[in-house]
């Protein structure tokens, strides 16, 4: 670090490591064959090139949530998956469409935390035969609600053109440029809000 940065205080490499904000690539499926962990990866190696954030798949079925309503709330998995969440500083949830809305396991995830969501930006990748996109409007009303600040770009991936046999993901080139211009919006916003937790 030369004279003028130690000054004026700019941050060493090791420093901008620590404080590089935390996303996490949250997969909204659980069933068998799901085709989101392909998507997640996907979307983790475009962000990982960046080397702008810390960037996490974080999978809802490694907490094995219990369906809301049916528990005392002690299961390991709820304190884990809130934990989880306090420690990021914004999302990427990877959105396929179930009956022209979320899964039924996101809602879940998502009503099983409040406070870790709040003041938190979020970006959606979407998909399903009309690129996901009603699954991505009801998630928006759901982010609202949770203080969560969802970003205008919003990749729409499609079963026909995306998907080889609707399970093996090939996405189009023209995607790349939404990817990053969802995760461009997601780092500001997530650096901005965190300036109020």
């Amino acid at each position: 670090m030369g004279f003028w940065d130690k000054l004026f205080g700019k941050p060493t490499k090791e420093e901008n490591v620590m404080t590089k904000l935390n996303i996490g690539i949250i997969l909204g499926s659980t069933r068998q064959g799901r085709v989101s962990p392909q998507v997640g990866e996907w979307v983790k190696g475009i962000a990982d090139k960046r080397g702008d954030a810390n960037y996490e798949i974080v999978d809802i079925a490694d907490f094995k949530l219990p369906f809301l309503g049916t528990t005392d709330g002690t299961e390991p998995g709820i304190g884990e998956w809130n934990q989880k969440l306090a420690s990021l500083d914004g999302f990427v949830f990877i959105v396929q469409e179930y009956n022209h809305s979320i899964t039924g396991a996101l809602k879940n995830a998502l009503d099983f935390a409040r406070e870790a969501w709040n003041d938190k930006a979020a970006g959606i990748v979407s998909y399903g035969s009309t690129g996901g996109a009603r699954a991505a409007e009801h998630l928006r009303g759901i982010c609202g609600e949770l203080k969560i600040a969802d970003v205008r770009t919003h990749p729409t991936l499609s079963l026909f053109t995306d998907f080889e046999n609707g399970s093996v993901f090939k996405p189009q080139d023209l995607h790349l440029n939404n990817v990053n211009t969802m995760l461009d919006e997601v780092m500001a916003w997530s650096g901005a809000l965190k300036t109020l937790r």
